[in-house]
């Protein structure tokens, strides 16, 4: 079931990938194995290029013809194999589309490395990846994309925050929860577990992390 906040439903479709309705726009946020193409897009918005972020077939699967898809360069050749319509957009900008005013924020990692010895980075900061704060109708949505805690995040004022707590190439469950008991939005919602990397257990670790005055809110995964 869609999690409902005020006039908007978030549904968590898995990974990072959500799904945003309200008042007749739906907004789809890096979209990924998606197995049903319905309801179609009016944004999709992409946080970077990597496979389990920017994917193709399910971008095609739920895009109409007036459909904006919204992509850090990094992204957009990827962004460019399934839709025409895609409007850049860098780290400290801001965009409108539709009901949504948008603010990009850098993704990245600090302490997340492939190679330890040599200190190469999952997520470099160089590259451009990014987060979107997300405001719609009086509701401000962060989508932390793939990063860690970075210093950037503490200006983050939110009502409802959707936050990596897998580990690896994101924030652990205990990093997680430094970041939004740092920010305290109202509702905190854990994404990136359950398909490529961690379970369950790091969701729920991080809802007993959380500040009991945030709401934690572990979503079943709609098709």
């Amino acid at each position: 079931m869609p999690f409902s906040y005020g006039e908007l439903l978030i549904s968590w479709l898995g990974h990072d990938s959500f799904r945003i309705t309200g008042g007749g726009f739906v907004l789809y946020i890096d979209p990924y194995q998606l197995q049903v193409g319905d309801p179609k897009a009016d944004a999709i918005l992409i946080t970077h290029e990597h496979f389990d972020h920017c994917d193709p077939p399910s971008i095609q699967r739920i895009l109409k013809p007036s459909t904006v898809v919204v992509a850090p360069r990094v992204a957009r050749q990827c962004a460019l194999k399934a839709a025409r319509n895609v409007a850049e957009i860098s780290p400290g900008e801001e965009r409108e589309v539709g009901p949504l005013k948008i603010r990009a924020f850098p993704a990245y990692n600090i302490n997340k490395f492939r190679d330890p010895a040599r200190g190469v980075v999952f997520h470099p900061k160089e590259d451009g990846r990014v987060a979107y704060l997300i405001e719609w109708g009086g509701v401000r949505i962060f989508h932390a994309g793939d990063s860690d805690f970075v210093p950037e995040f503490r200006e983050v004022r939110a009502d409802v925050v959707l936050v990596p707590v897998s580990g690896v190439y994101v924030m652990t469950p205990q990093e997680a929860a430094e970041f939004v008991n740092a920010v305290m939005p109202k509702v905190a919602i854990p994404m990136h577990y359950g398909s490529i990397v961690a379970s369950r257990r790091e969701a729920e670790e991080f809802k007993r992390l959380v500040r009991p005055e945030v709401q934690v809110v572990i979503l079943d995964r709609e098709i």
